[in-house]
C-alpha cells in the first residue's frame, strides 16, 4: 500500500480550505446566505462602490467567489477555478486599496491573500487527491493554465479601470473646481516664468 503523499495532502487541505472561504463569500453574495447581501444587496454594495453594471457585477464576483471556490475544493479544472477566485479578489482589493495594506485599518490584505493563494493552487495544480487526478487533468493542461490566467488578467485589468474612471468622473462632478484647479495647474506649468 503506498504512503500517502504529504505534498498531495497539503495541497488537499489548502484547496478545501480557501475554497470553502471563498464558495462562503461568493454565497452571501449571490443567495444572502451567511448574512450576506445576495443578488439585490450586493448590486447595491457594488454601485455605491463605483462598479458598473451593478447587478451583472455582483454575479460576476459572486459566481467567482463561490464557483471558483467550490471547484477549488474539489480539485476540479484548477486553473480555471483559481483564476476565477483572483481575478474577484483583484476587484477587493481595488476596493480595500485606499484603506492601505492591513484588514484591521480596512486594508487589503485579506482579499490578497485569498488571491495570491488561489492563483498559486491553480498554477500548481490540484494534487492526487483531486477530481482532476480522477479524471486525467483533462481540465487542467497548460494550455488552460495560461488561457485561464489571462483572461482573468484582462477581465479584472477592465474591471478594475471601468471602475477607477467611473470614481474619477464622479470625483469631478462632485468638485468641478478641482478639475479646473488641475487644468490651470497644468497650464501654469508649461508656462516659463520670466523675470
Amino acid at each position: 500500500m503506498a504512503h500517502p503523499n504529504r505534498r498531495d495532502l497539503g495541497l488537499l487541505v489548502l484547496r478545501v480550505g480557501t475554497g470553502a472561504v471563498l464558495a462562503a463569500h461568493g454565497t452571501q453574495k449571490l443567495f444572502g446566505w451567511f448574512g450576506g447581501g445576495g443578488i439585490e444587496g450586493t448590486a447595491q454594495g457594488m454601485e455605491a462602490m463605483g462598479f458598473h453594471p451593478p447587478r451583472e457585477s455582483a454575479l460576476a464576483a459572486g459566481l467567482g467567489e463561490a464557483g471558483g471556490g467550490v471547484l477549488l475544493a474539489l480539485g476540479l479544472a484548477t486553473p480555471a477555478a483559481g483564476a476565477a477566485a483572483a481575478g474577484a479578489m483583484a476587484g477587493a482589493v481595488s476596493v480595500h486599496a485606499p484603506a492601505g495594506f492591513f484588514a484591521q485599518g480596512g486594508g487589503y490584505e485579506y482579499p490578497a491573500f485569498l488571491g495570491f493563494t488561489a492563483a498559486a493552487i491553480g498554477v500548481t495544480g490540484a494534487g492526487r487527491y483531486s477530481l482532476d487526478h480522477a479524471t486525467g487533468h483533462v481540465l487542467d493542461r497548460p494550455w488552460v493554465v495560461a488561457a485561464a490566467f489571462l483572461g482573468s488578467a484582462v477581465a479584472a485589468a477592465a474591471v478594475v479601470g471601468r471602475r477607477a474612471q467611473a470614481r474619477a468622473e464622479k470625483a469631478a462632478e462632485a468638485d468641478p473646481h478641482t478639475e479646473a484647479e488641475a487644468e490651470t495647474g497644468a497650464e501654469g506649468a508649461e508656462e516659463p516664468e520670466t523675470h
